[in-house]
C-alpha cells in the first residue's frame, strides 16, 4: 500500500517511485488524500533530485489519468499544438482553424497568462460573448461544426495537475523540468490526441532564454509524449522579439484577424505553416512536412481558415459575423498614443519581456491570477529586429486606458527596443527541430 511520506523519503534518497506508487500519488492529488505539505515535498524532491526519464514517463501518465481522458471517433486524426509561451504570440488562433481546415481535428486545450506572456484564452475572451470554459457536450459539438475548438481545461482534466501547478508557484519549484514537462503534457494527452506538435519558445520573450535549456526542454517533451503514445514533434523557435507586430489581447485577435483575412503574414503565417506541416505529415494529411505546410498556407490565404474561425467563434457564443465585421466587434482603447524614434537607427535588440510587462502595467494581463483583464489595452505596430528607422517614424503605438498609465508604457517602450548605427544579425525563426 502506497502512502504519501514512503514515496516522498523515496525522492529525498534519489530513488524514483514507481508506476503504481506515481499512480497512488497523483490519484491523491486530485481526491485531496495527499496533502498541501506533502505535495509541495514532492515538488521540492523531484526538484532537486529528479524523476529520470522513466519516472517523468510515469508521473505525466499518472496526472493525466487522474481525470477524465477523452475519447474520439472523427473522421480525421485529432492533432494539437503547445507553446511554452511568449509574446505576441497567437499563433494557436490561426493554426486551429487552418488545421481544421486541412481536415484535422483539434480540441485545443490552452491556458491563461500569467506574468509577461499572454493567454490564448485571454485573447478569445476579447470576443464579445465568447465561453472558453464548455461543457464535454458543448466541446463535442464546436468540434463537429467547425472541425476545433480553444478552450480552458475543465475540473475533471488532469485534476492532480490543476493541484500540483498551485503548489509548485507558492514553493519555487515552476522551474524543474520533470513538473514543467508533466503539467504540460498530461492536460493535453488527456484530451484524446492521435499527434502533438511543441513550439518551445527561447529568447528575450520566453521563459527559455537559453537556447541549451530550450533543446532540454524540447527533447525531454518529445521523449515523454512519444513514451506515452502520442506520436510528437517539438520545433524550437525564436522569441528574441514579439512574433506579430500587436501584445494585448483584441490588439492580437485584430492581427489575426488581418491574417486570416489576407491583410497581412509574416511571421504569423510561417510559424503555423512550420507547425501545422508537421502535424498533418505527422498525422497522415500530407505526404511530407513540406507538402503540410504549403496546404496550411494555402488555407489561410484562400480564406478557409478564417471561415473555420468564424464557425468556432459562433458556436462558442461570439458573434456569427464576426469574420465579416470582426473591427466593429473588439474593443478600443481610449488613449491611443504614437511613440517615434528619437534618431534615425537600426532596431538592435527587443526586450520581448519587457514589452509584455509593460503591457501587464497597462491592464492587459496578470501579475497575480486574480487580476481582471482590460482587453483593449496593449502595443500594436512594434518594430520588427533590424528594421530602419527614421527620426520621427513609430516604434510603437500604446493602447492604454489613462494617459498616466500610456506614459509608463512609452518609458517601458523606449527602455525595451534599442537602436544603433549598424543592423544587427537577426536569428533564423526556427532554430531547430526534434523528434
Amino acid at each position: 500500500m502506497s502512502n504519501a511520506r514512503a514515496i516522498i523519503a523515496k525522492l529525498r534518497q534519489r530513488q524514483t517511485p514507481n508506476r503504481e506508487e506515481l499512480n497512488w500519488f497523483a490519484q491523491g492529488l486530485a481526491d485531496g488524500t495527499v496533502t498541501d505539505a506533502q505535495s509541495g515535498a514532492f515538488a521540492m524532491a523531484v526538484c532537486l533530485n529528479g524523476l529520470g526519464d522513466v519516472g517523468r514517463v510515469a508521473l505525466t501518465m499518472a496526472m493525466r489519468d487522474s481525470g477524465r481522458v477523452l475519447e474520439w471517433d472523427l473522421p480525421g486524426p485529432v492533432l494539437d499544438k503547445h507553446s511554452t509561451g511568449g509574446v505576441g504570440d497567437c499563433v494557436s488562433l490561426v493554426l486551429a482553424p487552418a488545421l481544421a481546415a486541412c481536415g484535422a481535428y483539434v480540441p485545443m486545450i490552452s491556458g491563461r497568462g500569467l506574468g509577461h506572456t499572454g493567454g490564448t484564452l485571454d485573447k478569445l475572451d476579447a470576443i464579445p460573448g465568447v465561453s472558453t470554459q464548455l461543457s464535454e457536450r458543448r466541446l463535442r459539438d464546436t468540434i463537429a461544426k467547425a472541425g476545433c475548438a480553444i478552450v480552458g481545461a475543465s475540473a475533471d482534466i488532469a485534476p492532480a495537475d490543476k493541484r500540483l501547478y498551485a503548489v509548485r508557484d507558492v514553493t519555487a519549484t515552476v522551474e524543474s523540468l520533470d513538473l514543467i514537462t508533466a503539467s504540460i503534457l498530461s492536460k493535453k494527452l488527456a484530451a484524446g490526441l492521435d499527434g502533438l506538435v511543441l513550439d518551445v519558445k527561447t529568447g528575450s520573450g520566453a521563459f527559455m532564454k537559453d537556447m541549451d535549456e530550450a533543446r532540454g526542454l524540447a527533447e525531454a517533451l518529445v521523449k515523454t509524449a512519444n513514451a506515452a503514445g502520442c506520436k510528437t514533434t517539438a520545433l524550437v523557435t525564436d522569441m528574441s522579439q514579439p512574433l506579430a507586430p500587436a501584445l494585448g489581447n483584441a490588439l492580437e485577435v485584430a492581427e489575426v484577424m488581418r491574417v486570416l483575412t489576407g491583410r497581412a503574414a509574416g511571421p504569423l503565417v510561417e510559424i503555423a505553416a512550420a507547425l501545422g506541416g508537421v502535424l498533418l505529415a505527422n498525422g497522415g494529411l500530407a505526404k511530407d512536412v513540406q507538402a503540410g505546410a504549403d496546404a496550411i498556407a494555402a488555407v489561410i490565404k484562400d480564406g478557409r481558415a478564417a471561415e473555420r474561425f468564424g464557425a468556432m467563434v459562433a458556436a462558442m457564443g461570439g458573434p456569427v459575423q464576426f469574420v465579416e465585421n470582426w473591427p466593429r466587434f473588439l474593443p478600443e482603447a481610449t488613449v491611443i498614443r504614437e511613440v517615434s524614434a528619437q534618431s534615425t537607427a537600426f532596431i538592435t535588440a527587443i526586450d520581448g519581456e519587457a514589452l509584455g510587462l509593460a503591457v501587464v502595467d497597462l491592464g492587459g494581463g496578470r501579475a497575480v491570477e486574480s487580476d481582471q483583464i482590460n482587453p483593449a489595452v496593449g502595443l500594436s505596430d512594434v518594430v520588427r529586429l533590424g528594421s530602419k528607422v527614421a527620426k520621427g517614424q513609430p516604434l510603437a503605438v500604446i493602447h492604454a486606458a489613462r494617459p498616466a498609465d500610456a506614459d509608463r508604457a512609452e518609458a517601458a517602450l523606449r527602455r525595451a527596443i534599442s537602436t544603433g548605427p549598424l543592423a544587427p544579425a537577426t536569428p533564423d525563426l526556427i532554430a531547430d527541430r526534434i523528434g
